[in-house]
């Protein structure tokens, strides 16, 4: 068994499989004109025919939707819980999930009473008159959360969760390995699971590009579908006039695994990084990775962290919203992974149509941060090369001194190298007329006579 020296060594000969893939994406269901004040009041005076707008409006239509889910939930036989204090949602899925056996369906749904945005009803007096009047403002409230955890026959495990109360703004959560895995199964593509991502497949280039193909349109295919399943927050007549939802990006997360051929040479990595990259979060380098400028003037913090877990380490590099974790997956894979949180830190909008865009940024970012590390690990002259040539060699019995790196006529001779380096092959031919034996003879003075 060979075990690696340095960076470039174990991404270069030891990789056995590479895949760059989006992973969990966290996205923003909402009705664009209810989202402010003047919307809300339209919507109810102008489209709903009411002669005030008030909340009061809101409360029989939102106890209407909450009861038609739960009866929803009845009638198909689907759990209805409320989650406990410091549960872990995830974990209460992950037990249903073992215990689902079809293709496609709801898990169960999940009630949590969760802080959210909302608009009220503000008494207010007339400056002149002083005859009082309601109007609506934007508020906060502790509202009831509905969990609507399932399984889809194209994108795997997922979530939606609607606000039970008006607007009813929604979260949609999905995970692009699960989808994944969901193509590769439909397609009968031989592939080893990890508990996130691939291990191992018969077939590395179709896995690559069936990754490629989660596309903003089928994200947004995806909530349509789910919305025409569940009971509906808005009539018909609603979203014939236009109140339908849409979606942005809250969090998204681009991930590139290489599966290593032997878990040891994760660790070597993992040792040789965190030495030499600690001062990776800092402005001068972060830029580096996200191509970005960088002031004093920009707000973010700008750090790198190691966290361990158990004899585990990853590293994290923050830049503003934005994280790039690095970390050893299941002790057998690298994972560099780009986390945005806000889209706006890169001047792109939230909406999922910048999805390619964003996919771009963050796989981008990724390989970057990891040629960053082998450059300052694996420089041009690495180490092993300049003991070499500092030690004297013996070839067909005859001996060559060494070039200590010191002696200024060493120097000079590297110098000399350098700069025939830069000499492409056509200027030498179109310039062949000119000796380079003056260059030389300039920076190399002539030896001694004590000399050897």
């Amino acid at each position: 068994m060979t075990i690696p020296h340095s960076v470039a060594e174990v991404l270069q000969s030891h990789v056995q499989l590479e895949l760059e893939c989006v992973d969990r994406m966290y996205l923003n269901a909402y009705v664009p004109q209810l989202q402010h004040d003047k919307g809300v009041v339209g919507f109810f005076r102008f489209h709903r025919g009411h002669t005030f707008a008030s909340s009061a409006l809101m409360k029989p239509i939102s106890e209407d939707f909450v009861a038609r889910l739960e009866c929803f939930a009845k009638e198909q036989g689907i759990p209805l819980i409320r989650f406990e204090k410091g549960q872990r949602k995830d974990d209460v899925a992950q037990e249903y999930l073992a215990r689902f056996k079809g293709r496609e369906g709801l898990l169960f749904i999940g009630k949590a009473q969760e802080k959210t945005p909302v608009f009220r009803t503000e008494r207010r007096r007339h400056p002149k008159s002083g005859q009082s009047y309601a109007w609506i403002v934007p508020s906060t409230g502790m509202v009831n959360h509905y969990y609507c955890y399932g399984v889809d026959e194209d994108f795997g495990p997922f979530f939606l969760k609607f606000c039970s109360y008006f607007p009813y703004n929604a979260k949609l959560c999905i995970n692009g390995h699960e989808y994944l895995k969901r193509q590769l199964q439909q397609r009968g593509v031989a592939f080893e699971a990890l508990d996130n991502g691939v291990r191992s497949c018969e077939d590395p280039r179709r896995l690559q590009r069936l990754a490629d193909t989660l596309s903003a349109e089928k994200i947004d295919a995806l909530l349509r579908k789910w919305l025409k399943k569940l009971p509906h927050p808005f009539t018909p007549k609603d979203r014939q006039a236009g109140y339908r939802y849409r979606l942005s990006i809250l969090q998204a997360e681009f991930s590139l695994t290489q599966v290593l051929d032997q878990a040891v040479n994760g660790r070597v990595f993992f040792e040789q990084v965190i030495r030499e990259n600690l001062d990776l979060g800092r402005p001068d380098q972060v830029q580096l990775i996200f191509q970005r400028r960088l002031t004093r003037r920009t707000p973010g913090r700008f750090r790198t962290r190691v966290i361990t877990a158990g004899v585990i380490p990853s590293l994290y590099v923050d830049y503003k919203k934005t994280r790039i974790k690095q970390y050893h997956k299941e002790g057998c894979a690298l994972r560099t992974e780009t986390t945005i949180n806000d889209t706006r830190d890169f001047d792109i909008g939230r909406s999922l149509k910048n999805l390619p865009q964003l996919k771009t940024l963050g796989f981008a970012a990724n390989r970057r941060l990891l040629e960053l590390q082998t450059i300052t690990h694996d420089c041009a002259l690495g180490e092993e090369r300049f003991q070499k040539l500092q030690s004297p060699v013996v070839h067909h019995t005859q001996r060559a001194a060494a070039l200590r790196f010191g002696d200024p006529r060493v120097l000079a001779l590297l110098h000399a190298l350098v700069l025939f380096a830069l000499h492409s092959p056509k200027a030498s031919v179109r310039h062949s007329s000119v000796s380079t034996t003056p260059l030389c003879g300039d920076l190399i003075p002539p030896p001694s006579r004590q000399g050897r």
